[in-house]
């Protein structure tokens, strides 16, 4: 083979898996070795049962199904295209086909020796993993393995794609407050408290008569050195100011001044015009500001949330908290772990709404703002799965009260609820476009109204009921009275002991949207409107999971677990002859939820629409073999649930 032929052979491998993994020396190597094959439409390149091959195929032009038969009837199990790698038995163990290969357009095909590949496979682990996550088309024996896809997606992701130390270790800007709180030598202790609690401050700066920092008062000094000692507050500050000041240059770098605070253990560091005590003073940096600026673990960004009631301020902490989750997602961090630093942050976010709210609201309203109450977060919130600031789904349940007062407790919380949904606007949230938030006034009510509803839902599945259902199931509290989430959870399993049949129209509800059954040429994608050629992984992926969990979970009537995989978790413990399969649908699910949430960063979207473009073909296959759980899961619901008896 000449020189030329073997680089274009190279140039194309090179661009697929797993022959990108091959130093140029292997690649050279192999690309030696292949043979160009050429195959006419309709024909077959090898049929189920056949010995395997000597060699093992990669597509070069054309198309290729993998079919079986089925009744008579060629069933396509899975489609190849350029670059795809099939026809692997030989390589994996020299047993016979399990599926036949079709010509479904005229085909050029790259025949690869298998003996020089084994070789190959045995010493290179990123080949053989490619090969053990089930990458290879027609791969699939009896099902996938998805934790060697895991441990593929981790492995085969891009390097440069790990910014984590400039995001921990950034040298950047550091804000602190230029306006800064003094008072002149002389001055009342009293004096120098009232200005503080005028600004709403924990220090005052005590300056001398040319407007040098001589000394430095903290909300610690009042406690300590008048309130415990009992000094008059009439006294003056030089009795209490601590003295001299630490200073530095404003212009200071970031590393300067945090060191400075360290080594001489200062909550409060003094900014002065050429660094000394000796110049004008021109700012303060606080330990709450070296948060706020240069803080990026989780840690820090809660404190952060903690700490402020100014919404501007919340906002940006959440919005870097998705920088936080960029960079888990891209380093493969554990996603029930980044779901549960999210959930939190959001939670924080909610719980300083209602306070402000509350703050606002609880002077006008005395004996309402005493009824116990419970703020719900629901769907995918609720499920504590909600990564990216997507629609806001929430509700709130209080405590039923006397005929007379009920007028006034509604017009209390809803009130609240408006507070609240603002807040987390601001924040950067989304509204619901069907409204199921908490100021909605039919989701803002009374346990036993909330209780009226669950009963109507259950009693009379429509397809409206059933919606609702899927919403508002999946609640979780996340401030106030959580007992009155619990008897809303207890009454829900109540009304379905009373009415078991409500489970089927459940089941069938989570029949409602299989999983697309290839790829390519026959992956589902929206036909037309803003989303048209891209696929809904939110509806053909993730829901069916979600779907088939709260059944299942509900079917055992478990507290407790709202999450999607770790009900599937718990599923495996609760029914260990299917709990294979319930893992495989935990690791399918998480797949989803990442590769949504990296699509809705890398487009500012929700990321519920993806074009199958634009995904690289691991990612492809990937997904691909993700959905093999999904259509088992759903199999397993229309059996134990008898759906074929309910009308669709």
């Amino acid at each position: 083979m000449s020189n030329v032929i073997v680089n274009r052979v190279k140039e194309f491998l090179f661009r697929y898996p797993p022959f990108s993994f091959l130093s140029d020396e292997l690649l050279e190597s192999v690309a030696k070795e292949v043979e160009l094959m050429y195959f006419s439409r309709e024909e077959y390149i090898f049929r189920k049962g056949n010995p395997a091959n000597p060699h093992f195929f990669v597509l070069k032009e054309g198309s290729v199904y993998l079919t079986e038969e089925d009744s008579g009837k060629m069933v396509v199990k899975d489609y190849c295209d350029e670059g795809d790698v099939f026809g692997v038995m030989a390589l994996l163990g020299n047993r016979p086909y399990v599926l036949n290969a079709y010509a479904a357009e005229d085909s050029l095909l790259y025949a690869v020796p298998v003996d020089i590949f084994n070789k190959i496979l045995k010493e290179n682990s990123e080949v053989s993993l490619y090969f053990a996550a089930g990458f290879a088309a027609g791969q699939v024996v009896v099902r996938t393995d998805l934790s060697q896809s895991q441990k593929a997606r981790k492995l085969f992701r891009d390097a440069n794609s790990d910014h984590g130390l400039s995001l921990f270790l950034e040298n950047g800007k550091v804000n602190f407050p230029t306006d800064v709180v003094s008072c002149q030598q002389g001055a009342k202790i009293s004096e120098a408290a009232r200005m503080m609690h005028e600004k709403d401050v924990g220090s005052i700066v005590v300056l001398d008569v040319q407007e040098h920092p001589v000394g430095i008062i903290t909300d610690k000094d009042l406690r300590n050195r008048v309130v415990a000692t009992g000094l008059s507050v009439d006294a003056k500050v030089e009795e209490i100011m601590t003295s001299p000041v630490m200073t530095m240059h404003h212009k200071s770098n970031f590393p300067s001044l945090y060191l400075m605070m360290i080594k001489h253990h200062l909550h409060h560091l003094v900014l002065t015009e050429d660094g000394t005590d000796q110049s004008k003073i021109t700012g303060i940096l606080s330990d709450h500001d070296v948060f706020l600026s240069q803080g990026n673990s989780p840690a820090v960004l809660i404190h952060a949330l903690m700490n402020t009631w100014d919404v501007e301020e919340m906002k940006v902490i959440r919005d870097r908290a998705e920088n936080l989750l960029a960079y888990y997602l891209e380093n493969e961090v554990a996603i029930d772990f980044i779901a549960n630093i999210i959930s939190e942050v959001n939670d924080v976010i909610i719980r300083r709404a209602i306070l402000l709210a509350k703050k606002k609201l609880d002077p006008s309203y005395p004996k309402a703002a005493k009824v116990p109450f419970c703020f719900l977060s629901l769907g995918s919130e609720g499920r504590q799965e909600q990564l990216l600031r997507t629609d806001l789904d929430n509700a709130l349940v209080y405590e039923d009260v006397e005929e007379a007062e009920r007028e006034n407790t509604k017009a209390y919380f809803q009130q609240l609820s408006d507070e609240v949904i603002k807040v987390l606007l601001a924040c950067g949230f989304h509204p619901c476009p069907s409204k199921v938030m908490a100021n909605n006034s039919a989701w803002c009510n009374s346990l036993s109204i909330w209780e009226s509803y669950f009963n109507e839902w259950v009693n009379l599945p429509d397809e409206e009921s059933l919606i609702k259902a899927t919403i508002f199931f999946d609640f979780r509290p996340v401030f106030g009275n959580k007992e009155l989430a619990e008897a809303m959870t207890r009454h829900i399993f109540k009304a379905i002991d009373k009415r078991e049949v409500f489970m089927s129209f459940l089941a069938n509800n989570a029949l409602l949207n299989p999983p697309p059954l290839g790829f390519f040429r026959n992956f589902i994608v929206e036909k037309s409107g803003e989303h048209k050629d891209q696929f809904d992984i939110k509806l053909r992926a993730m829901l069916p999971l979600a779907d088939a969990a709260r059944l299942l979970i509900l079917s055992h009537r478990h507290m407790g677990v709202n999450n999607t995989f770790k009900r599937f978790e718990v599923l495996a413990e609760l029914e260990p002859q299917n709990a294979e399969l319930f893992r495989e649908a935990g690791k399918a699910y998480e797949i989803f939820l990442r590769l949504r949430a990296l699509e809705g960063i890398g487009s500012d979207s929700s990321g519920r629409y993806i074009s199958p473009n634009s995904l690289g073909k691991l990612q492809r296959r990937m997904l691909k073999n993700a959905f093999s759980p999904i259509r088992q899961i759903q199999e397993m619901l229309a059996l134990r649930f008898q759906t074929d008896f309910i009308d669709r």
